[in-house]
């Protein structure tokens, strides 16, 4: 009853109407982004930090969590009418979802999408509402020792898994821990890298890095990459799956919703990846593998099922922790920083209201979604005709307007337009900011972790192995820096190997034609 007692008061606190408002909003806002190609909720969040300053923290949080989780939906729209994937977890989705809508079928891969979206969010708020209070109350024990080694761990696991180049990944993540050192020492107040500055005194604001790489960054980028022409959408028909359809889709929604809950706590994980990983078993346990890249309704449901369920899970590490999983929750983390808020293991029991009321409006927020998803569609498409160029400029002078009335400083402005200008070359080269924001955070609470552990351990290093827990998540990355190694030595072999079988299929024409050439000339 102790246990109930809280969640049932977080209802209370959902169902007041200044939260509702925030939740419709935010779902809505999520939606929209969605559809948008190339925005994205970790760029929406970013440039609407700002506006969280005016607002009440537990409906400030509710608000930016419906803007997340929403996001998920609305990518699968254009995904599925138009081949455009509006969100980089909605990507598989257009592989089967579009060819679905060319067969007529647009109706039933929208339905099934949202079923399955609905289902797996569900499924992973419920989990999510027993297993967050638990790590939370395993975590209560964790001291520097402990932190230190989660906060390498997760610089790894995002390095590792969330990016497609763990080179490229590292060298972000090198980035992110290099701007975190800005400003005074924690602990002596010594100048750190401010080069004489005293705007730079205080270091950068998260605020500023999270609107300047996913704020202008994207938007500059977006720019470039929005020249092609929209395609007309597919006509949707009925919404409604037929009882096959869910006769089908039932396992692949099962699987997607379990692997999507799992891989979303992962620090590295996240929507993406989950909706790839499902896409992936969908196609590994199916009878007919075949069917897939031709219109199989597995292929929608099962990765639109997990990138929900990974949205909503990937809440957990954040809320009980205070380690964000991935780049959009290293925005919230920022968020309820600057709501004066810490998430961590003592969140629920400091801030239950904000914590179980954030929580609860998951459960509103997808039965919001459910409910509008497929009625807007046709709202949504008409979105999609709006010119970037006419978006962008009024996105940007957002984007500024909110940069300065953070701390009313000018020089904030040039710093988010140099980081945007940052952000927007890293894209073209293939890097992508996720690693460096996520540093960007861990660095803070790395650093302050690793120098308070020094302190008790009198400096040596072997105290680490001293503490189990430290020692069993040391023993957990030195297992993902091996295999880490052991994947990168597998794959330049079998680029070896490919080159060995490309070189005498290249050079054997030549030595036809040098025999060919040869041969008059022996017989004369």
């Amino acid at each position: 009853m102790d246990f109930l007692s809280p969640v049932l008061a977080g209802f209370g606190v959902v169902f007041q109407p200044d939260n509702l408002f925030y939740c419709l909003l935010g779902v809505t806002l999520g939606m929209l982004v969605g559809v948008l190609p190339g925005l994205g909720p970790a760029a929406t969040i970013a440039i609407l930090l700002p506006v969280t300053y005016n607002i009440e923290p537990t409906s400030a949080i509710i608000m930016l969590a419906g803007i997340f989780y929403g996001a998920q939906y609305g990518g699968t729209i254009t995904s599925v009418l138009l081949r455009l994937p509006g969100e980089a977890s909605s990507v598989v989705t257009a592989i089967d979802g579009y060819e679905m809508a060319r067969q007529g079928r647009a109706g039933a891969a929208l339905g099934i999408a949202a079923i399955g979206s609905f289902i797996g969010g569900t499924i992973s708020i419920v989990a999510l509402t027993f297993v967050a209070p638990l790590v939370s109350g395993f975590a209560v024990d964790f001291g520097p020792a402990e932190y230190t080694m989660l906060a390498v761990l997760g610089l790894l696991l995002v390095t590792t898994i969330g990016t497609s180049s763990v080179a490229k990944g590292l060298l972000m993540a090198l980035l992110g821990l290099l701007l975190a050192t800005i400003g005074q020492d924690p602990l002596i107040g010594t100048e750190r890298l401010t080069f004489g500055s005293d705007e730079l005194l205080d270091g950068i604001d998260f605020v500023i890095v999270a609107m300047g790489l996913f704020g202008v960054g994207e938007i500059l980028h977006n720019l470039e990459s929005s020249r092609r022409k929209v395609p007309q959408p597919i006509k949707v028909g009925s919404v409604y799956p037929s009882r096959k359809d869910l006769a089908e889709s039932k396992g692949a929604i099962t699987r997607g919703s379990v692997s999507g809950f799992l891989l979303g706590i992962l620090p590295g994980g996240g929507a993406t990846i989950s909706s790839m990983v499902a896409y992936a078993v969908e196609r590994r346990v199916t009878k007919q593998p075949e069917r897939f890249g031709k219109g199989a309704i597995q292929g929608v449901a099962g990765p639109e099922t997990a990138n929900n369920a990974a949205a909503t899970s990937s809440f957990i590490p954040l809320l009980s922790l205070g380690i964000p999983a991935n780049a959009t929750m290293a925005i919230m983390f920022g968020a309820l920083l600057l709501q004066g808020i810490t998430p961590g293991p003592l969140l629920v029991d400091e801030e239950p209201e904000l914590f179980w009321g954030v929580v609860n409006s998951m459960y509103v927020g997808n039965i919001l979604l459910l409910a509008m998803s497929l009625p807007l569609i046709g709202i949504f498409v008409r979105i999609l005709r709006v010119r970037a160029a006419i978006l962008a400029p009024l996105t940007v002078l957002i984007t500024m307007i909110g940069v300065y009335t953070v701390r009313n400083n000018v020089f904030d402005m040039f710093l988010v337009i140099g980081l945007g200008v940052l952000g927007y070359l890293m894209k073209k080269v293939g890097f992508e900011p996720g690693p460096l924001v996520l540093a960007f955070v861990l660095g803070g609470i790395l650093e302050s972790a690793f120098r308070r552990s020094m302190r008790t351990f009198d400096g040596d290093l072997s105290g680490f192995l001293r503490e189990p827990i430290a020692a069993t998540l040391l023993g957990a990355i030195v297992v993902l820096v091996v295999l880490s190694v052991l994947r990168a030595v597998r794959t330049a072999r079998k680029k070896k190997s490919k080159e060995i079988d490309v070189t005498p299929a290249e050079h054997q024409p030549a030595d036809r034609d040098e025999h060919r050439d040869r041969d008059p000339a022996e017989h004369r």
